[in-house]
């Protein structure tokens, strides 16, 4: 049977996006020089590590003999901790972060979809296991789940806006949030309560785009939904721009304080500025946020 021609070039034009995305996201992982002191752990492995001098409480099965005969001290062999943790990315594809204000800016779903595919990218380097929430896709490492984390940032959603999807979500691991975060808070707050009471730390990733930080509208403005369910007309736009700034304000910092109460970091990130900021943010904040 054959295929109707429109869903056929839906996606074709889907698969004509993944080998991009893909490209840039190693290329801007390629540019974030890690050192490997930041992963590397004492415990469980199969890899040299280190020596250390014997402290009290250590097995004398765990002395290196042959390192002790060259000193007047003791040393322990360790290990590199080898136990990859899992880490779950949700990436809001709604049709509200497919808004930029100007040619030259990337949608917000744009960046959300590189930068979370560069973290994973670099995650799944150092030996972590990487999935995606409510996608059916649990975690793995290796170059094929890459395609498969490809694949699945490129749908987009119907829905003007999306509350994160904890699906899937690994007790005890760890988790990424892109949106932003434009819906009901409700959602999100549940989202977040029932990661933490699992274990789960997390990062809230906000991403916004410039205009709708200044809000630069003047006079008559019809504003309208991505997705086109909802629309306002005003005759006087900058006479919202108090009232809807007040409102932004507020958001960012009920974000702050969700995570603060519940173990997760949270950082706004613009389209304007450069997405290897913010791929640095986030590498550090896994490592400040570390269960290990």
């Amino acid at each position: 049977m054959n295929q109707p021609a429109p869903l056929r070039s839906r996606a074709e034009a889907e698969a004509a996006r993944l080998p991009p995305l893909l490209a840039r996201a190693e290329h801007l992982a390629g540019t974030v020089l890690l050192g490997e002191h930041g992963r590397r752990r004492s415990g469980l492995g199969d890899d040299f590590w280190q020596y250390r001098p014997v402290q009290p409480g250590d097995s004398r099965r765990t002395i290196d003999w042959r390192r002790s005969a060259r000193s007047d001290m003791q040393f322990v062999r360790q290990r590199e901790w080898q136990i990859a943790q899992s880490v779950m990315l949700w990436v809001d594809n709604a049709a509200s972060m497919r808004f930029a204000s100007d040619d030259k800016l990337p949608q917000k779903s744009d960046r959300a979809r590189v930068l979370a595919l560069a973290t994973a990218i670099l995650l799944i380097r150092a030996g972590e296991r990487v999935g995606m929430t409510g996608q059916s896709l649990p975690p793995s490492r290796g170059e094929p789940q890459l395609r498969r984390l490809t694949e699945a940032l490129g749908r987009d959603g119907e829905d003007d806006y999306a509350a994160p999807d904890t699906s899937g979500l690994m007790a005890h691991g760890r988790a990424l949030f892109i949106s932003d975060y434009m819906a009901d808070i409700a959602p999100i707050r549940a989202a977040l309560t029932e990661a933490a009471d699992r274990g789960i730390q997390g990062i809230v990733l906000q991403i916004l785009d410039p205009a709708e930080e200044a809000f630069p509208y003047r006079g008559r403005t019809i504003f309208e939904s991505v997705g086109g369910t909802l629309a306002h007309e005003t005759l006087k736009a900058n006479e919202l721009r108090d009232r809807y700034l007040e409102r932004l304000a507020a958001r960012k910092d009920e974000l702050a304080a969700l995570t603060l109460a519940t173990g997760w970091q949270y950082q706004c990130h613009h389209t304007s500025d450069s997405a290897q900021s913010a791929l640095l943010w986030l590498y550090g904040a896994f490592e400040r946020g570390q269960l290990r």
